[in-house]
């Protein structure tokens, strides 16, 4: 008997399906953080921005403090929970990366006020 006749009527077994690796949400945003580390000390050399010397320290060690914790900041009250960068950290980084892309907009911090009380309203 031939093979060929054999396995025409016997229906192929479906393939196990690959469970999906789980994802790990505190690696993926320290690779995300150390990329952008990356990409602005990239675009500043590009560019010939030259960073100052506080800039790059800080863009040094914010990387370092990444690859040995894994954050960038030890006050959980500092940054959302998953994140490697605390927000002023992130906003400092955004700064950074708008100068060495020769943006001229500046980020200006404003301190929290009370909002102006509108006259003719009891209070």
């Amino acid at each position: 008997m031939n093979r060929r006749s054999s396995d025409k009527g016997a229906p192929k077994a479906p393939k196990p399906r690959k469970l999906p690796k789980p994802v790990d949400h505190k690696a993926q945003a320290k690779r995300a953080a150390l990329n952008a580390l990356r990409r602005a000390q990239r675009h500043a050399d590009r560019a010939g921005v030259k960073l100052s010397e506080w800039e790059g320290e800080f863009l040094g060690s914010v990387a370092d403090r990444l690859k040995t914790f894994g954050r960038a900041f030890g006050d959980p009250e500092k940054g959302a929970p998953g994140q490697a960068l605390s927000a002023l950290q992130t906003v400092k980084l955004k700064e950074i990366t708008a100068k060495a892309k020769g943006e001229k907009k500046e980020f200006k911090r404003r301190p929290f006020r009370r909002k102006a009380e509108k006259s003719g309203e009891p209070g």
